[in-house]
Formats: structure tokens, C-alpha cells, sequence
């Protein structure tokens, strides 16, 4: 395991450097000559480093996002020679590209290069001059005001000690100062992402020296006499302090069309939100050009948006709310007018005017303006468009599939055939409405891109409305439904030239095609075998399995987690099986699928592929229902499986097979099904081409290949943020994938307050001997032990046998890493990562402090939010503080709190997911735990989450207490007690080890 790291240089410079598992032997003085062993295999100029790392005499600490032992001694800081490499811009993924994981201080470099290229792409820079003698260096600075300025000042607050851990100067025992270093790489990063774009638009400016090196390739140094130099930087120095000062109060432009009618508003001089100017709409009328638009001048405090002070009261001085801004708000109307004149000619008019207020223009000058809107924006002016101009009707195209009579309203699988014909023509659609035959007529002769149409204005693209125009002369005429899904899926960007938004006409395959199965679909009963009272929503996802299942479709049910995935695959399962199932799930969820498939549905024969002596697979497929293996066993035993004519393959948690070049990805593909599913409830983590590998996997060759897709939709929608490919991925995935999320009003309605979910985790090699050990050791202590210190013995056992279910380190206790050595720690990472990736916060309650302690630094280094842990020897007002902290802040975060210390008087709403990592074994205290989030204040779903390790005396004693049995009333109440009154064989029956206990 690898750790990316980041830090800044003296001189502005953005570097990282990578920490592997090697460290310095144990003994170094930790003096610079001391080499810190690590390298970079990244492109960028090599660097070497001394920086101050918290070290002790074995040399520096490893980063918490290691998960090494803990490290005794106190630390101090120390200088270490660090390989670095000088990068130019860092992103989150940088990481990723190595293979290691991001540190804090990564992370913070690439918010601060975020905040840069947002400025650049703002326009908030200028030149400026750096004289020194006969020679200055040319460079793009930022420009701060308000909110930037507000924004530097929070990085600088944040920034992690370790991006500025360079040592200033030999022998300095701290490194370098916030405030100095951030500025610098701030400028830095600036100058660089201007010249990039100043490239790639092949700007190139001329005159004056100091101009052409502002686009010049090469060292930006211009050499001229010093007095003309400090005169160039003086008055470039003076642009930038009255961009920076005298933007207390901006200008802003309103426009608006003075043939809509104004709705009702507040007070002209307090508008709530002036992001966006009303839109109102008239009746409809004829399709037109023509009218005259308001363009009005305001002026606005930048700290203060919501106050808007018309220019007629300017120049009335009726301008007492600005008084706190400025004393010269005429003069801040004109030099704005001024300089937005220098970007925007139809503004020289108002020049012109003793008092500009305001301007009519005609559609043709008013569509100019548009055009200008973002330049003046960029340039730091405020700027108040129509609705439908921020937020633009698109034109796209519409396809019209007419189902036969017969097949029309028909819905169940067993009507529909892909080989149906249906007729087609295509049409246009502006907003998701079909345009009439009439609408089409005017629009061929209307020559202005704006156009009022249907009582309201609209902006039309020529060259959109060209293209669509040209391409309607095809015509319609029949082909096959499975013609019909190929073509809108698969007809390239140069066939089509406007995506595809709207899919009308009646019947399966209009529905399909639009996406709307889910709502139109008629709903089959369930099963018969089928244990469970399936709900609403439930119902109409089996009903949707199972019609795709009929047109042999592979479908994805990316339901969110709790939604009822396994239910409604259990359901599909029983309603239709030609053979066996092979079912792929991840090691930790592979007991719940066996649990959850005895519960639901009892009449299916489901086998178990995996371990170190599992069978052959065509062995052990004949005379089973379902057969489950994980992505670990079907990588080792693709061969086999691919042998087996499966009737369907599924994968649960599909997106391990999101990178379609691993072996997992490749192997699944191999194997043959009548049938295909994926559930998931996170179809894409970071890049378009995860949903590819998925979706690929279902239908193979429906969206193209890996480089076609990459083509198609990933770049434009991915780098260059293309809406039309964003369109047309959509109604590329639309019919295949079924998407359902917990705040839906389809769903919500379904949903108790508050839902539990029981984790059946497996054990890993590991764990699994050491449970043996615990165990053995137990039973033979017993027959040597005298019944008097019998009590302690069961306990100090059952407390070891909890342990090495949470994780072999909480058991040993010897520091060592926790990644990949747990069944139940790789559940709960999956949980969370969920949670954290919908933004909600989650509860972790441990009756163990210490291994609350362990888990506290893994998992702030594994998820890279806030994680507090509170515990028994918190002190009150730190934990008062912790409580407060954690109720206020907006980000998600995750709070480990120790059973008896957490479980209750807390009030921690701001989190919806509770889960119970180990078990107290009394329903009471668990549920006073749950209730810190299910309590009056919260207003979201709670999600309470159970992990119990399969095959193992968790599983028997959540067995017990769900059962409510006689054992039960002893539990309930009692604690561990109980467990001591057992005889040594009820002892052995119950904490015995299950072979399906141990994973791969």
C-alpha cells in the first residue's frame, strides 16, 4: 500500500511525493542525511525536499492512511530528505493513477487548484510586473475580492501541516507560513492556467514586450531601462488594487422583455435571490421575432446581493442603503458602464446619455447582449437574464413508435417479442414537447435565434435547428423492436445530428424506449414460494426484472441500499428459472444472500461455491436452484464456470466489476446465461466508463465498444461537460437500468421511520484460525478449571471470541494494519461508503473502546472526512464540544462512539445511519444506542444496520434473540451473564465455527 502526499514549495510550486510500506531502519538520528525512501513514478520535474515529519528515534511515522502499528514514543518534528516531483496542476485522481491513496494534504492541493481554475475561468486575473533591475518577470495574477478573498482566507485557515512542511532554512525546526505559501502557489497556478488557455484559443498578444510575454512560450523575463519597468508594474499594480478595493459596489444588467408581463415581485430594491431574473409567460400566440427588450442598470454591494439599487435612483441620490459601500455611487455607475462599453458594444449607447438608466433594444441587439452575458460576468459584473436563457429548452430529436393494435396495451413478458414490428418517424421536440407540423414551418423561415414561441421566449441554435430540420427529410417507416433499440442507442454523433430527448407513442416498446416500464408495466403477482409481502415499489422492480428477463435483455436494478435489491431478485428467481443461477456477490454479503434465500424463498435449492475445498461447479450447478460464489472464487474458477450453461448470472454489488480491464470483469463475461443482472446501488463511482463495464456485461456490444463509448459519450460529457451526449447516454441506459432512491415520492411513502438491517458477514483465513484457537483453548481450559473461576473463564472467552469477529488486530492487540483482514471491517466500509456518497452521516457504536480507537484513524484515513470518537474517558466538555460539532456541521462525517459511553443522553440527529459493529447482546441497550439518531429532531429515514458474522456464536445468539425463544428471556436484560449457566457441550454448540463461516 501506497500514499500520495502533497506540499508546497518555497516558491509556490505544487509537489507530492509517495510513501510506501519501507520506512528507515529502526535507530536513524533522523538527521538530513537521513533518506527517506520513497519515489514518485509520475511525470514532472524531480525535486528533492527536506521536510519536518513527525518522527521518533525509529525514524519519521507513518501516515495514518498507511494503517501501520502505532508507533511508541513521542514524536517530534524532525527533517527527512523527500524524492519528490514538481506537478502542475493535482487533481483527486492523481492518486488513483498511481494506485495509492490520497493524504489530506493531497486532497487540500487539489481544492486549492480547483479554487484557481475557478477564478480563471471567472476572468479574475490580471498581468502584472515583478521588476528587478533591468529585468521583471511577466505574470497573470488573481484578482480577491469578497467571496475570493473570503475563500483564500478559509484555505489558509485549513491548510494541513503537512503542505507546508519544507523547511525554511537549514536548522529551522518549523516549516513555512500559511500565509505566505498559499498566495504563491496561488499565483503560480494562475499564471500557468492562463497561458494554457491563452495556447489552446492561439490568443497571442503584441506591442510592448512585457505584452508578448504575457502568450510567450519560455521564460516570461523582459529586459527594458528600470524606470520604465516600475512604471509599467505601478500602473499595473494600481489596476489591480482598484479591482481589488473598488469592487465594493458592481454594476448589474437586467434584461427583460417588455412584451411579457411582470409578475408580482417584492420591493424593487430587495430582490431574495438575484441570481436569476422572473420569467413570466403569456397566453399562446403565434410563433414570432419580433418585440423590444429592457436592459436596466443596477448597482449591487458584492457582499450583499440580495440589495439591488436601480440607476435612476442613483442618479436621483436616493441611495441611502449604499452608504455603507460607497460615497460615490454615480461615479461606480459610469466607470462600470464604462469598462462593460470596452466588452460589449450595444452597451456604447448609454454612454451617450446624460443619465443612463436603461436601454430598449430590438431582438437582434438584445440576442447580442446574450452573447456577451458570460464575457461580462467573467469580468466581474453582475448580470440578470430571462430563466428560460440560464436554464435553455433544448432542441432535440423525437422519435414516434407506433406499436400494432393487438400488441398496444398489452404489457406482460410473455406478450412482448423483440422481433414485433412497429412503425416510427421522427420528429422535433423543444423542451420535451413535440413541435407541429406548423411550429416546423415557421421555424424554417425565421432567421432571428430568438423566437417567441407558445407565449414564451425561447433561444434557438441555427445551426441545431438546421441539422434537425435537414435530418427530419428521412422520413418514418417500420422495423423491428430490437431495430428500434439498437438504432437510438447506437446511431453515432455524425448520423444524428441532435440527441434523441423524447420517445412518444403507445405500447411495450415506446415505453421501454422512453423509460417508463416502471410506471406503465403491469404488475405481476408475486411468486408463488415467494415468503414475503412484497411493497409497492418492490412489485413493480420484479414486474420490471422480469419483463426484460421475457425480451432476453439483461437488466440493472440500481436501487439504493435498503430499497429490497435481494427481494426482488429472489422474486425474479422464483418466477422463472430454465436452470441454475449463478450468483456473484463480495465475501462480505455472501452469508446474508444464504440466509436471506432460506428466509424469503425456503423452496430454493441454493449450494455454496467457495473455500479451499469446494467442489467442481458443474458438480455442484446439477440438481441446485442457485448457486453463489464470490468475485474472488469465480476469478480462480472462471474456466469451470464458464463450462456451465447457466439459465442467468447475477451480480450483486456490480461495480466490482466497474474497471472492465480487471480479471473479475473479464471472467464474468465468459460465462453463458440465457439471462443477466446486476444489482448495485452505485452504478458510477468516478467515471463514466464503470457504467460501460456494467452495462456491457448485460448486453454485450448494445453501447459500442470501450473505445467507442469513451468516444461517444465519456470525453464530451466527462471533459467537456457536452449535454447532448449527456442526452443521449441517458436514453442510452434509460430502458436497462431501473433506478430508485429512498427520498423518491414512489418509494418514500413505502418506508418505515425507521428500517434494521441485518449484515451477515463472513470471516476471513485469518480470523477464522484464530477463532479455532480461542475457542479450543476455552474448551480445554474448562475441564481443568474449578466451577468458581468457570464464570470468569466463559466470559473472558466469549469477549476474545467477539473480538476476533470485529478484526484479528482488536484481538491481539499488536497495532498492526486493519485493511483486507476482516469480513465484518469490509462490511461496514461498503456501508459507509454508501451513506457518505448520498452525504449522510453515520453512527458507529462498538462495546470496545480500544477497538473504537483502532477503527477512529482507518476510517478517516479511508473515507477522508471528519471522524469523532467519543468514549468513556472522554472528558464532558470535550465531548459536549464533539457532540455540538458534529450536530452543526454540513459535511458527512461518521461519529464512533463506545456502547456504554454513547448509547445514551446524546441527541445525534444530524446522522440517519446507525450501525451496531459488535453486539451488546441486549436489545434494550442496542436500541437506546439506535435512538440517538431516532428521535424527535430527525426528519430523515433512519437506517440501522446489523453485523453479525456468519456461522459463528454472533449468528446463533442473533438467531436466539430475534427468535424470542427461551434462551432469549435470559438474554434479554442480562447482558453476557447468561452465557455462564451454559453447560460446556451447550457451550461448544453455540460458539462453534461453521466451514461457511470462512471466506476465501
Amino acid at each position: 500500500m501506497t500514499v500520495l502526499h502533497g506540499f508546497l514549495a518555497r516558491d509556490g510550486a505544487l509537489a507530492v511525493w509517495l510513501e510506501g510500506a519501507g520506512l528507515p531502519e529502526a535507530g536513524s538520528t533522523g538527521r538530513e542525511r537521513g533518506a527517506h525512501p520513497f519515489a514518485v513514478p509520475a511525470a514532472g520535474e524531480p525535486r528533492a525536499a527536506t521536510l519536518l515529519l513527525p518522527s521518533t528515534s525509529a525514524g519519521p511515522l507513518p501516515s495514518p492512511q498507511l494503517g501501520a502499528a502505532p508507533r511508541r514514543g513521542r514524536p517530534r518534528l524532525r527533517p527527512w530528505r523527500v524524492p519528490a516531483v514538481v506537478v502542475p496542476f493535482v487533481t483527486a485522481e492523481l492518486a488513483d493513477e498511481l494506485d495509492a491513496r490520497p493524504a489530506p494534504s493531497l486532497t487540500y492541493l487539489a481544492e486549492v487548484c480547483g479554487f484557481a481554475a475557478d477564478l480563471v475561468a471567472r476572468g479574475r486575473v490580471l498581468p502584472a510586473l515583478r521588476p528587478a533591475g533591468a529585468r521583471a518577470r511577466v505574470l497573470w495574477r488573481p484578482v480577491l475580492t469578497g467571496p475570493d478573498a473570503a475563500r483564500q482566507a478559509e484555505l489558509v485557515e485549513a491548510m494541513p501541516a503537512a503542505c507546508r512542511a519544507e523547511r525554511t532554512r537549514p536548522g529551522a525546526a518549523d516549516g513555512l507560513p500559511a500565509a505566505d505559501v498559499l498566495p504563491a502557489a496561488l499565483e503560480r497556478l494562475v499564471d500557468g492556467l492562463v497561458r494554457t488557455r491563452l495556447a489552446e484559443s492561439r490568443v497571442a498578444l503584441t506591442g510592448a514586450p512585457w505584452l508578448a510575454a504575457l502568450t510567450a512560450d519560455g521564460d516570461p523575463v523582459v529586459e527594458a531601462p528600470p524606470r520604465e519597468l516600475e512604471a509599467v508594474a505601478d500602473a499595473l499594480d494600481g489596476w489591480h488594487a482598484e479591482a481589488s478595493s473598488g469592487a465594493a459596489v458592481r454594476v448589474v444588467f437586467r434584461l427583460s422583455a417588455l412584451d411579457e408581463p411582470e409578475p408580482d415581485a417584492p420591493d424593487a430594491t430587495t430582490v431574495p435571490d438575484a441570481t436569476t431574473a422572473p420569467d413570466a409567460t403569456t397566453a399562446p400566440g403565434p410563433l414570432g421575432s419580433t418585440g423590444e427588450w429592457l436592459l436596466e442598470f443596477l448597482l449591487q454591494p458584492v457582499d450583499e446581493p440580495s440589495l439591488l439599487v436601480p440607476a435612476a435612483d442613483v442618479w436621483r441620490d436616493a441611495v441611502a442603503p449604499l452608504r455603507r459601500w460607497t460615497h460615490r455611487p454615480q461615479d461606480r455607475l459610469i466607470a462600470g458602464l464604462g469598462r462593460a462599453a470596452r466588452l460589449c458594444g450595444e452597451l456604447d449607447a448609454a454612454l451617450r446619455l446624460a443619465r443612463p438608466a436603461e436601454l430598449v433594444l430590438g431582438t437582434e441587439a438584445a440576442h447580442r447582449f446574450l452573447g456577451h452575458a458570460a464575457l461580462l460576468e467573467q469580468a466581474g459584473f453582475g448580470v440578470l437574464l430571462p430563466a428560460w436563457w440560464r436554464e435553455p429548452q433544448r432542441l432535440g430529436l423525437a422519435l414516434e413508435v407506433r406499436s400494432p393494435p393487438a400488441a398496444a396495451p398489452v404489457l406482460r413478458d410473455e406478450a412482448a417479442d423483440l422481433a414485433t414490428i412497429v412503425g416510427y418517424d421522427w420528429g422535433l421536440s423543444l423542451g420535451g414537447r413535440m413541435l407541429t407540423e406548423t411550429e416546423l414551418a415557421d421555424l424554417a423561415r425565421v432567421k432571428v435565434p430568438l423566437v417567441r414561441m407558445r407565449g414564451r421566449w425561447v433561444y434557438l441554435d441555427p445551426e441545431r435547428l438546421r441539422a434537425g430540420l435537414e435530418f427530419l427529410r428521412r422520413g418514418g417507416g417500420t422495423m423491428t423492436a430490437g431495430d428500434a433499440l439498437r438504432l437510438v442507442r447506437l446511431l453515432p454523433p455524425e448520423e444524428v445530428p441532435l440527441p434523441v430527448t423524447e420517445v412518444r407513442g403507445s405500447g411495450w416498446v415506446a415505453d421501454l424506449l422512453a423509460g417508463r416500464l416502471g410506471e406503465r408495466l403491469e404488475l405481476l403477482d408475486p411468486p408463488p414460494g415467494l415468503d414475503a409481502v412484497l411493497r409497492p415499489y418492490q412489485r413493480r422492480g420484479f414486474s420490471w426484472l422480469a419483463f426484460l428477463d421475457g425480451l432476453g435483455l439483461g437488466a440493472c436494478l440500481a436501487d439504493d441500499m435498503g430499497l429490497g435489491k435481494t427481494v426482488q431478485l429472489l422474486a425474479l428467481l422464483l418466477h422463472r428459472a430454465d436452470g441454475p443461477a449463478l450468483l456473484i456477490c463480495p465475501l462480505s454479503v455472501l452469508g446474508n444472500w444464504q440466509r436471506e434465500a432460506a428466509r424469503f424463498a425456503p423452496s430454493l435449492r441454493v449450494r455454496v461455491l467457495h473455500g479451499a475445498d469446494r467442489p467442481d461447479p458443474a458438480r455442484l450447478a446439477d440438481g441446485a436452484d442457485v448457486v453463489l460464489t464470490t468475485y474472488a472464487t469465480a476469478t480462480r474458477d472462471a474456466d469451470a464456470l464458464a463450462a456451465v450453461q447457466w439459465d442467468r448470472v447475477v451480480l450483486d454489488e456490480a461495480q466490482h466489476i466497474k474497471n472492465s480491464a480487471a480479471g473479475a470483469a473479464r471472467a464474468v463475461r465468459r460465462f453463458p446465461a440465457r439471462h443477466r443482472v446486476a444489482l448495485t446501488g452505485t452504478p458510477v463511482e468516478n467515471r463514466l466508463a464503470e457504467l460501460w463495464s456494467i452495462l456491457d456485461f448485460l448486453n454485450p456490444g448494445l453501447l459500442g465498444g470501450a473505445h467507442t463509448f469513451r468516444n461517444r459519450y465519456a470525453v464530451p460529457i466527462e471533459r467537456y461537460a457536452d449535454e447532448d451526449a449527456a442526452a443521449r447516454l441517458r436514453h442510452a441506459t434509460r430502458p436497462f437500468l431501473l433506478r430508485r432512491v429512498k427520498s423518491d415520492p414512489a418509494v418514500v411513502g413505502d418506508l418505515p421511520d425507521k428500517r434494521h438491517t441485518r449484515h451477515l458477514c463472513g470471516l476471513t483465513a485469518e480470523q477464522a484460525t484464530l477463532y479455532r484457537a480461542v475457542l479450543d483453548d476455552m474448551l480445554l481450559r474448562l475441564k481443568e478449571t474449578a466451577e468458581t473461576r468457570r464464570k470468569g473463564l466463559v466470559l473472558a472467552a466469549m469477549t476474545k471470541l467477539k473480538q476476533v469477529c470485529n478484526h484479528p488486530a482488536h484481538l491481539l492487540g499488536d497495532g498492526s494494519p486493519l485493511p483486507r483482514r476482516s469480513g465484518k471491517l469490509e462490511r461496514l466500509e461498503e456501508i459507509l461508503d454508501a451513506a457518505l456518497g448520498e452525504r449522510e452521516s453515520v453512527l458507529c457504536f462498538t462495546q470496545f473502546a480500544r477497538f473504537g480507537a483502532m477503527l477512529t484513524p482507518h476510517l478517516a484515513a479511508r473515507f477522508g472526512v471528519p471522524v469523532r470518537y467519543l468514549h468513556g474517558g472522554t472528558p464532558r466538555g470535550a465531548r459536549d464540544e464533539m457532540v455540538a460539532a458534529f450536530q452543526a456541521d454540513d459535511r458527512p462525517g461518521i461519529f464512533v462512539l463506545s456502547l456504554k459511553a454513547g448509547g445514551t443522553g446524546l441527541n445525534l440527529t444530524a446522522a440517519n445511519h446507525v450501525v451496531h459493529v459488535d453486539r451488546w447482546w441486549n436489545p434494550a441497550t442496542e436500541a437506546q444506542a439506535t435512538d440517538r439518531a431516532f428521535r424527535i429532531g430527525q426528519h430523515r429515514d433512519v437506517r440501522v444496520h446489523t453485523l453479525v458474522c456468519l456461522g459463528t456464536l454472533e449468528e446463533r445468539i442473533d438467531r436466539l434473540i430475534a427468535g424470542k425463544g427461551v434462551l432469549a428471556e435470559r438474554v434479554v436484560g442480562n447482558g453476557e451473564g447468561w452465557l455462564t449457566t451454559l453447560s460446556t457441550d451447550e457451550l461448544r454448540d453455540l460458539a462453534r465455527l461453521d466451514p461457511e463461516a470462512v471466506g476465501d
